[in-house]
């Protein structure tokens, strides 16, 4: 069946019609299971948790002896692909709960399963939860020793990894009871979150639309528009702000008492061991991105209030199309040709793989009430396929967009070889080849762009699609660190949210942005906050980082394709260190993060001079 066949989509937000974007894919999740009542889906639970069972009776507390024998090479070996397979098939079941409850997050069916599956889930990883645990505690020359067998030294970049979790690894008694109150605790946070953000209703001329929709509006080319849409998302997050603000109070001091036992001294150190980066390098990039506000965030907002006639941008024109813009409906078919059409440019390789997205029911791409907002690539577990989540309304943002995930699910693909335990990659590259695949989209484009008004609109687009990936999400993890800093002491307002939000934006956006009333409680949709605490500098990291990347493709193409795909086939076996030193670049230097930015600047100033000679 197809999970989502019930749910109405005769129109879209933005008024394009379904009519006129062309027939929208939907996803097809048979591939996983066939629906919440699909007797397989209760088979697998049943023959996993009594696999996970026997895998704890056969190696739990004895771990460490049987390596340390002659054999224990191989046992080692067996042990990890065991371990492998269980999280393999766990990540199945549980992928196709989270996917099938993105379609919508208010039916009671769909969150039924998706809760009940979660808390099974979590009983069932008791019986695991020793494994990894067991293998920090083992001796180096023990470890060292097994490794040397060859079939376990595949998974040596995997207890690599592990061994950097252990200064922060607790007993095992804790390690289960932190298990087993996360489905009471984050969990379940998280998905009270979720569900009061898909059940907002904005009130836009007297008509209820979701909160994806109302955020469209703030792209439409009529102010007034824009304004109410504004207006309305404010007073509808307001009426709810209580909700985001005990959510947001509880989650900080969740992830600060889970900090304090694991030894983490900085709010953002969890982060960055998930992330296999130094703190240094992520402190560089946040320093360079602030110190670049003027140049790059003040200085574009002035220009394009200039533009609008205006001595300063009211917020909901932030991200308005320009006045002379193109506001033609993207059908999807041409959204779907003009992408593949750029990764062709770049590769036939990764235009084919992009490719399987659209022949195989793998995008789900209307809009939708009760749907999760915004868009995601989500890899689910390397013996399936990822599935991309779109919102498409026929933008040309929508455009970049589906660029964008697909980046993300071509990297998906090409690191599943590595399997469960390693294909998953840092965040911090893990927004590489999705910036990527925007960056030959784009160019691709403004290649063909048929008149200076249109490369001028180009220009802009991208440098504000750049400006929200860099300057707003390094503004969004300032405000994480202040608000989770705060929060050590006590809890927080709405209102004290509130002033650390406007302090922050008023800080990243300049003085040629006027914030509107209203726009102090902007802060409570923004899900990374809720879903991945500091996940937002990956975004920044992955921007300036395929900037410099995509430099090195320019001065020096031949030979580049396959030194990016053996980037991304890496998925989570290299550190990021290794994995640039072919392309030249060094993300501990600081004169990396100046060249990333100054791609930025340097769009700014091809702005400018067009604008001279306008």
């Amino acid at each position: 069946m197809r999970t989502n066949a019930i749910l109405p989509h005769d129109t879209v937000g933005g008024g394009a019609t379904a009519k006129s974007l062309g027939p929208l894919p939907e996803w097809d999740l048979t591939d996983l299971y066939k629906g919440p009542d699909d007797p397989a889906l209760a088979a697998d639970l049943d023959a996993l948790t009594e696999a996970a069972a026997t895998f704890e009776a056969d190696y739990k507390g004895s771990l460490a002896s049987r390596l340390a024998e002659t054999d224990g090479g191989a046992v080692l070996a067996k042990a990890l692909a065991t371990y492998e397979t269980l999280e393999d098939k766990a990540g199945r079941i549980a992928s196709f709960a989270g996917l099938l409850y993105a379609t919508d997050t208010t039916n009671p069916t769909f969150a039924k399963t998706y809760g009940d599956v979660s808390d099974k889930l979590t009983r069932l990883s008791s019986h695991i939860l020793f494994f990894p645990l067991e293998l920090n505690r083992i001796d180096d020359n023990v470890m060292e020793g097994a490794l040397k067998d060859d079939a376990a030294a595949h998974y040596k970049p995997y207890i690599d990894d592990l061994r950097k979790e252990r200064p922060h690894q607790l007993g095992d008694e804790l390690e289960q009871l932190f298990l087993d109150k996360s489905a009471s605790s984050r969990n379940a946070w998280t998905r009270l979150f979720d569900e009061t953000i898909a059940a907002i209703r904005v009130d836009m001329d007297g008509k209820k639309v979701t909160l994806e929709e109302a955020l469209d509006k703030l792209l439409d080319a009529d102010g007034t528009a824009r304004r109410k849409a504004a207006d309305g998302i404010a007073a509808s997050l307001s009426a709810n702000g209580r909700t985001f603000t005990l959510i947001t109070n509880t989650l900080a001091k969740d992830k600060e008492i889970s900090d304090r036992w694991r030894g983490f001294k900085d709010v953002a150190d969890s982060r960055h061991l998930a992330n296999r980066v130094e703190a240094e390098v992520v402190d560089a990039l946040t320093s360079a991105v602030r110190a670049a506000y003027p140049k790059l965030s003040h200085r574009y907002y002035a220009m394009k209030a200039r533009w609008f006639g205006k001595d300063k941008l009211d917020s909901w024109d932030r991200n308005a199309p320009l006045p002379d813009a193109d506001d033609r409906t993207v059908a999807w078919p041409d959204a779907k040709a003009t992408v593949l059409d750029a990764y062709a440019g770049f590769s036939g390789e990764l235009a084919d793989l992009a490719r399987r997205f659209f022949d195989n029911s793998w995008i789900d791409a209307p809009v939708r009430p009760g749907k999760a907002p915004g868009a995601f690539s989500h890899p689910t577990v390397p013996s399936a396929h990822p599935y991309v989540l779109l919102n498409y309304q026929g933008r040309t943002r929508d455009v970049m967009t589906l660029a964008h995930e697909l980046g993300h699910g071509v990297h998906q693909i090409l690191a599943a070889p590595n399997g469960a335990l390693m294909a998953p990659t840092p965040l911090t590259l893990a927004e590489t080849a999705s910036v990527f695949g925007e960056m030959l989209t784009f160019r691709r484009m403004l290649s063909e762009a048929p008149d200076a008004r249109t490369r001028r609109v180009m220009l802009a687009a991208k440098v504000e699609d750049m400006i929200n990936t860099v300057v707003r999400q390094i503004a969004f993890y300032t405000f994480e660190r202040k608000v989770h800093t705060e929060r050590r002491e006590g809890e927080l307002t709405t209102d004290r949210l509130g002033e650390i939000w406007m302090e922050i934006q008023r800080e990243s956006l300049g003085p040629s942005v006027r914030l509107s009333a209203g726009y102090d409680i902007f802060w409570a949709y923004i899900p990374h906050f809720i879903n991945a605490p500091f996940y937002v500098y990956a975004y920044a990291f992955g921007d300036c980082l395929v900037n410099s990347l995509y430099g090195v493709y320019e001065r020096e193409p031949e030979g580049f394709a396959q030194k990016y795909f053996d980037l991304l086939a890496a998925g989570g076996t290299k550190h990021h260190s290794a994995l640039l030193e072919p392309f030249g670049l060094d993300a501990r230097d600081p004169a990396f993060w100046q060249t990333g930015l100054s791609v930025i600047e340097g769009l700014i100033d091809e702005l400018e001079a067009a604008d001279k000679v306008r």
